[in-house]
């Protein structure tokens, strides 16, 4: 068997979104199962939309996800350039070729033009196509139309008969009527190919064996075997994976939330939780199992398991499965991911001391199994490091608003400011000494506590609020409490 050579090509014309990503996570995973080749290929023909900044965010994306190409932008390789736009000289070289095989011609109808030919098919009830108005023009008419200052496009010549077949290794045969293919573009008028011409150059010269793309190409895949075979090229294998669909079973997109990678990755979700997920997304090795490492997953991925059937995306499980990722972190892991939030929430500076790190650490051990995203690091932990927290005004009605509340906190400062050591070994007496001193549960005594340390009912246990805060600042924040409840300010 020949080396497996597969590859992603991305428009940079935007973000890398889920699609995008779980194309390139399958294109990937094939190609390191097999020990073969992924490629990289930035498709950047649409000059008007193309950005340097977008493909920069494409291969930001496919870092963070840890999708390493072996050809392409940065590694090079024998079979570039890996941009469109660098290829342009290749494309007009085949565009010639077909034309010289009589399977290709230019056509000079304007878009106008074209416009209203399709206006009266419609009117007449007729499927849209090119008539072909442009085949056989002479050599004289196409003077008389290039002195008339039109630059012509260049259609090929499709199959006006028979049938072309699509061997796909998902869906098995499709076959496509070559009466309801027409004579399309290949070359625009402004010097570009378009895309169902370049991907045939570019795939066939890259010597890609396996195309695995999105269903949303399998209506384009005639019109390229065609071509193929026009040219004389050795057809790749297909393999059009399902769509992704939003819980609603449209097909996903903003209104269902984050779609880009890199706005996941901004949120806080790690890596090998999205390509766990991303995975799972129309592909599937045991319906018991949907944790996979990244290992597991290039050992046992095949595109037989992929699934003929749309995928949902289901943004709760994925916040699920990141939470579990996050809790299999090290502290020292987990320190490293959290670390950027809180430097950059103005927690933490840029370089933290020792001291810094530590009290970083601890409060991460407490914080580790409570969250589903990275960034839930932020308003869990702010309290920890700012002292300017805002109350919950709902939950400060609901717990401070309570009889005795201020009896209580009183209590407790004056407690804590006797107590050597501010550790539940030492501040557990003094809580039971209160239980029996107002009566109350030990959730009406810890819990208006907590509120005053915190601003709201929700933080790791009480004891190692405490200890983390440190004497001060529990007594400093008790006492504000004490006196925004004596004003009135909170209820």
């Amino acid at each position: 068997m020949s080396t497996v050579r597969v590859r992603f090509a991305p428009s940079p014309t935007g973000y890398l979104h889920v699609g995008g990503a779980r194309t390139a996570l399958f294109n990937w995973l094939y190609a390191r199962h097999h020990k073969g080749v992924f490629v990289l290929r930035i498709e950047d023909t649409d000059l008007a939309r193309s950005t340097d900044e977008a493909t920069q965010v494409i291969l930001d994306a496919l870092e963070f996800l840890g999708l390493d190409w072996d050809e392409g932008p940065k590694r090079g390789g024998e079979y570039g350039p890996y941009y469109q736009s660098q290829r342009l000289d290749l494309y007009r070289e085949y565009a010639n070729k077909l034309m010289e095989l009589d399977r290709a011609y230019e056509c000079y109808c304007t878009p106008e033009e074209l416009d209203h030919r399709r206006q009266e098919q419609i009117k007449a009830g007729k499927a849209t196509r090119y008539d072909q108005r442009c085949a056989q023009l002479t050599a004289a008419e196409k003077a008389a139309y290039r002195a008339e200052g039109r630059i012509p496009a260049i259609r090929f010549r499709a199959l006006e008969t028979g049938e072309t077949l699509v061997r796909d290794i998902i869906r098995g045969d499709v076959v496509f009527e070559n009466t309801q293919i027409d004579d399309f573009v290949i070359y625009k008028s402004d010097g570009m190919p378009t895309y169902n011409f370049a991907v045939v150059v570019d795939d066939a010269l890259m010597k890609i064996t396996h195309v695995i793309r999105g269903e949303d190409h399998l209506s384009n895949t005639p019109k390229q075997i065609q071509i193929y075979e026009a040219l004389g090229f050795p057809l790749p294998e297909f393999a059009h994976i399902p769509m992704i669909l939003g819980p609603d079973k449209s097909l996903l997109s903003k209104r269902h939330g984050a779609t880009s990678v890199m706005q996941f990755h901004d949120e806080g979700y790690l890596p090998e939780a999205m390509v766990n997920y991303l995975s799972l997304l129309g592909w599937g090795y045991d319906d018991s199992q949907t944790m996979f490492s990244k290992e597991d997953l290039v050992k046992k991925f095949s595109l037989e398991r992929v699934s003929k059937n749309p995928a949902v995306f289901d943004l709760q499980k994925l916040e699920w499965m990141n939470g579990v990722y996050i809790r299999e972190l090290s502290l020292e892991d987990f320190y490293e991911v959290a670390l950027p939030f809180w430097q950059k929430a103005g927690f933490l500076p840029e370089k933290v001391s020792p001291e810094q790190q530590d009290y970083a650490l601890r409060i991460l051990k407490e914080l580790q199994s409570r969250l589903k995203l990275v960034e839930d690091v932020i308003d869990l932990a702010y309290y920890f490091f700012k002292d300017d927290y805002v109350y919950n005004k709902e939950i400060v009605q609901k717990i401070l608003g309570k009889p005795q509340t201020e009896a209580i906190l009183q209590y407790v400062y004056e407690a804590i400011s006797a107590v050597p050591v501010l550790d539940e070994e030492h501040v557990k007496p003094l809580f039971k000494a209160g239980l029996e001193k107002y009566g109350v549960k030990m959730g009406d005594l810890i819990q208006p506590i907590r509120v005053a340390l915190t601003g709201t009912n929700i933080s790791p246990g009480i004891y190692e609020v405490l200890e983390l805060l440190g004497r001060d600042r529990v007594l400093a924040r008790i006492e504000r409490t004490l006196e925004m409840l004596r004003e009135g300010e909170l209820v």
